[in-house]
């Protein structure tokens, strides 16, 4: 198994963090990860980027040009990255910010009202993990009964208060992928 995800959209919403939280992840259940951040000078509201390689295997090189999965959480992040999702890929996108359609019918898409459901989970600030919720429900990238234990991991015991949110807000992700996947609509 070898997935290489890129997470894309502006500083302070939680890319970085997405990207994280999959590498503390795979680290834990002792697979090869390779996590490449990239950001603008900027504290907020700059690029975000990074890339995310977890496999049972030794990783090469960190170097994706072509990754299997984007998250673009942003419009200029779906206009960099739709072209670069490999073919037969899966390009989720952040409704919320992104009003135009994906244009490539070569790989599946799914559109994701990030900012709804997680004002709806409880978490205003949690589309990312919104997101995160939604993709590890469409994908077997890791173990998702362990996923408390990777947030603790990824947040390094801040905002432990906030577990319970963060957890109902993945959890919103992934009820809306299996709702969406339930009427019979291609994922």
């Amino acid at each position: 198994m070898k997935k290489e995800i890129t997470f894309a959209g502006f500083g302070g919403q939680g890319v970085l963090t997405m990207g994280l939280f999959l590498a503390n992840a795979g680290m834990s259940e002792k697979k090869k990860v390779s996590y490449v951040p990239a950001y603008g000078a900027e504290m907020r509201g700059g690029t975000a980027n990074c890339t995310v390689i977890i496999s049972d295997k030794e990783i090469s090189s960190p170097v994706v040009a072509y990754p299997e999965i984007v998250v673009a959480m942003n419009h200029p992040s779906l206009e960099k990255f739709e072209p670069k999702v490999k073919k037969g890929g899966l390009l989720l996108v952040n409704k919320s910010l992104v009003k135009r359609e994906v244009e490539r019918n070569d790989i599946t898409s799914l559109m994701i009202p990030t900012q709804e459901l997680a004002s709806e989970a409880g978490l205003a600030r949690g589309s990312n993990m919104v997101m995160l919720g939604a993709l590890l429900h469409l994908n077997n990238i890791i173990n998702n009964e362990n996923i408390h234990d990777y947030l603790i991991k990824t947040f390094k015991g801040k905002y432990l208060d906030k577990m319970p949110l963060n957890m109902a807000t993945i959890e919103a992700g992934m009820k809306y992928v299996k709702e969406f996947k339930e009427k019979n609509i291609a994922v």
